[in-house]
């Protein structure tokens, strides 16, 4: 049985300053599937986007985007725990923080929690406790922060669910010729010192992020899937039926 981590972006997760419900009970019946053959851990933006639901702050205020941080997280939580009771399945959060993942202790600590959540059925959905980040976005971004739940949890494979649906041999939104790449076994430097450019107001990556989340992994010899949350068509193909339809594995495997 393989361990999977599984980061979905706020993006994915809401739609006209609302949580997309259709989307995350998509996303809930993916994992759901995903479980049977498969140890799940979730990783899952959305608790600023959620809060501001309720509070419209000024999210470009750090405060503010603590506060809504805070707002938000229960909301995003209690969300997930409804959509999972159909299948009978408990929810737990685990918030950690940039220093969480810079010392040994803290990041046994975290990997002991894990895994004795999901000994026992549980999914763990972690997000950054940016409610008491003394930094904006101290681990980075949501991308960042699968990257290293996935190496320090030991997980076999990241899939990253986002509105972008692959990694493309030039930028689609000004050639629409660009070509998705279905492979990619290294990442050149110079992508990775580009400009980060989030698609969502209330994303903080874009491409970038999710190119040095898939390069820290690469250096770790651990595969990482990026592929659309909009439309799960892609990712239920490869993750379920092992059919390489659509999105970007990125891998040093040749297969």
């Amino acid at each position: 049985m393989k361990r999977i981590v599984v980061k979905v972006g706020s993006a994915v997760l809401t739609q006209d300053g609302e949580i997309a419900q259709e989307r995350m009970e998509e996303l809930v019946d993916f994992l759901f599937e995903l479980r049977k053959s498969n140890e799940v851990i979730l990783v899952s933006s959305g608790a600023v986007a959620a809060g501001y639901t309720k509070l419209k702050l000024d999210r470009s205020i750090i405060k503010n985007k603590q506060a809504l941080a805070a707002i938000g997280q229960p909301i995003l939580m209690n969300k997930y725990a409804n959509n999972f009771l159909k299948f009978d399945i408990i929810t737990s959060q685990v918030l950690v923080t940039a220093a969480n993942l810079r010392k040994d202790d803290d990041i046994k600590r975290v990997k002991n929690t894990v895994d004795t959540l999901l000994e026992n059925g549980v999914i763990p959905i972690v997000n950054e406790n940016d409610a008491t980040s003394t930094e904006e976005l101290e681990v980075g971004d949501n991308d960042q922060l699968s990257a290293y739940m996935t190496k320090h949890t030991a997980s076999d494979m990241l899939i990253i669910l986002s509105d972008i649906d692959a990694y493309y041999d030039s930028d689609p939104r000004v050639n629409i010729n660009a070509k998705a790449l279905k492979k990619v076994n290294k990442i050149d430097e110079a992508e990775l010192q580009k400009e980060v450019t989030p698609n969502n107001v209330f994303a903080t990556g874009g491409i970038v992020t999710k190119l040095k989340a898939a390069s820290y992994l690469l250096d770790s010899d651990i595969d990482m899937f990026l592929a659309s949350g909009l439309n799960l068509s892609d990712v239920k193909s490869f993750m379920l039926e092992n059919k390489h339809n659509g999105g970007t594995i990125f891998t040093k495997t040749s297969f």
